[in-house]
């Protein structure tokens, strides 16, 4: 129940893709819980979105949602520069949604959008206290160990942005689902580059949740979804060339022997992939295509139906929600060694790691994971054991103690 004494917290994401919904809602169910009013401030493109329509029918005292269209943008000067649209965007969207409300905080789940602005802008919240989460913040991989690209001169000038934008009135506390970051923040005594924590906003960990759920019984899982007997491989969310998955299906189709398992594909496919496996029928088993929206339920009964999960991803060098869902579902990855995939699997127990996508290489990495399982001495509590919502809320409201 809300507290009526208490502000309002907003959280502003204009953009409902992929995570940053349910990051929007957990946050908002984070403050409520804790007696926040909360107003969910999005793009009237939402309208229809689950979460709109559900906060809509709902009509809880704690929990409202409100549609702001972003400004109309010019093509000049400043306007080009993507970080200074959205800083705009969001100091509208903050105008507007505060106007007859006493607003205590600000919580932005998607901080990227603007971040690097900030230190030539200033906050776009005015004088109100504020949250944020970055999800993309990479200038530091290098200093960390992080196989990433080398680009020294664009990622010094993001580590002195970043320097300055934590130094910004207002922010409160910076979050990030990156822990290599906080180690960068932490830095070591001496060292050039590190952060001077008490000269600006908190920088903490914020461990990418998964629902808390459990794992249904693999045969009805899959059963449910129509799978067949065998071995299954799960790739699963916005599936693109970047997922890797036409170097995993180049290499199932050349694979050896009886052990052939299922490639199971969920999620919606972009043009290229459809095209892809239009003119490439040649796997054995057949694959299993799952092409559009997820389910909820659906996703639980793929992670509980399929055998090993799909990490082997190009490009990509942030963190992965999916990842976080196999472990919570105890089910192997085979994963890239780039990113914070690579260095969140680089000790091998979470699955093996392929330096690259060779056939050879993924179907040695498929053989390792479909080996017998030896039995092994208690592991430590791995770092993703962190990663839950009830983690998630906790550290969300203690940003602001």
């Amino acid at each position: 129940m809300a507290n009526d004494t208490r502000g309002t917290v907003l959280i502003i994401e204009p953009n409902f893709t992929g995570h940053r919904w349910r990051y929007a809602e957990w946050a908002a169910a984070a403050y409520a819980e804790a007696g926040y009013p909360c107003v969910i401030v999005t793009d009237p493109a939402n309208a229809d979105h689950s979460l709109s329509q559900r906060i809509a029918r709902e009509k809880r005292p704690e929990l409202d949602i409100q549609f702001v269209a972003p400004l109309a943008h010019g093509g000049k000067g400043f306007a080009k520069v993507s970080y200074v649209r959205f800083f705009r965007d969001f100091k509208h969207a903050f105008d507007i949604a505060s106007r007859g409300r006493r607003v205590s905080l600000v919580v932005v789940p998607y901080v990227d959008y603007f971040f690097y602005a900030l230190p030539f802008t200033g906050s776009p919240f005015g004088a109100t206290p504020w949250v944020g989460i970055t999800m993309r913040a990479n200038f530091h991989h290098a200093k960390v160990g992080v196989k990433a690209p080398r680009e020294p001169l664009v990622n010094g000038v993001k580590a002195q942005l970043f320097r300055r934008a934590i130094r910004v009135p207002g922010l409160k506390t910076l979050l990030t689902i990156d822990p290599t970051l906080t180690e960068w923040c932490a830095g070591k005594p001496g060292q050039r580059d590190r952060y001077q924590a008490s000269r600006g906003a908190a920088v903490q960990y914020l461990a990418d949740p998964f629902p808390d759920a459990k794992a249904t019984e693999p045969a009805i899982a899959r059963q449910r979804l129509g799978l067949g007997a065998g071995k299954h491989v799960l790739v699963y969310g916005a599936i693109t060339e970047r997922k890797g998955i036409q170097e995993l299906a180049t290499a199932l189709a050349q694979r050896q022997g009886m052990d052939k398992p299922t490639l199971v594909v969920a999620g919606a496919q972009d043009d290229d992939i459809r095209a892809f496996f239009g003119s490439a029928n040649t796997l054995s088993p057949p694959p299993v295509f799952m092409d559009r929206f997820i389910t909820a339920e659906e996703e639980l009964d793929l992670f509980s139906a399929c055998d090993v999960v799909w990490l082997g991803y190009k490009g990509h060098y942030g963190m992965s929600g999916v990842l976080v869902q196999a472990y919570r579902f105890g089910k192997p990855v085979v994963a890239t060694a780039d990113g914070l995939i690579g260095w969140f699997c680089r000790t091998g127990e979470l699955g093996p790691v392929v330096e690259d996508l060779s056939v050879a290489s993924i179907n040695r990495a498929l053989d390792q994971v479909f080996e017998p399982a030896k039995q092994t001495a208690d592991k430590q509590p791995h770092l993703l054991e962190r990663n839950t919502l009830s983690e998630f809320k906790q550290t969300l409201r203690q940003a602001i103690a």
